[in-house]
């Protein structure tokens, strides 16, 4: 199995919103109300630019979400297990490779914001990605939706596209 660049991950593939909502919608939901205190992307050190086949990691206040996409419908969510103090590693391919926190502006915008809702996305569009789950984080002055952008991570701050249906993640109340 591929890492990603990094040691000892293990990426879980799902495919559609009920797939990730019954694998990781409560614990995203719990994400409600926490700070958004680093966001970390895969950087290119070569080319100075983002590198979206690596994974987006956002920590809010300690519980660290980590999402990587593949194909054209697959996306993976883990919790707590990259340690970004560690090298990556792109299977030897010389790319030089490193975690960098502060772009893109608008990611860097919402460090420090609570979070305010958290939706699952699915792409209702009559394309090759029809059925593709997406996740979206609300923040009281933005937002970003993390997509599979066929077969790399994609990254949106507006409001989703009306192509997507929307289901919020809310906590379970007892």
């Amino acid at each position: 199995m591929f890492d990603f660049g990094i040691s000892g991950y293990r990426p879980a593939w799902l495919s559609g919103s009920s797939a990730v909502a019954a694998a990781h919608g409560p614990r995203l939901a719990m994400l409600e109300g926490r700070r958004l205190t680093r966001a970390l992307l895969v950087w290119d050190l070569d080319e100075d630019v983002w590198f979206p086949d690596g994974l987006v990691l956002l920590d809010f206040e300690g519980e660290q979400v980590e999402i990587v996409h593949q194909k054209f419908d697959e996306g993976s969510i883990t919790w707590n297990t990259v340690d970004p103090a560690r090298p990556l590693d792109w299977a030897g391919e010389g790319f030089r490779l490193a975690w960098r926190e502060g772009v893109p502006g608008e990611l860097a915008r919402l460090q420090g914001q609570r979070l305010q809702a958290v939706e699952l996305l699915t792409w209702t569009g009559k394309d090759m990605a029809r059925g593709m789950a997406a996740v979206a984080f609300f923040f009281p002055q933005g937002r970003v939706t993390i997509y599979n952008a066929l077969d790399e991570n994609g990254m949106e701050f507006s409001d989703p596209d009306q192509r997507y249906a929307r289901q919020r993640l809310r906590m379970k109340r007892s």
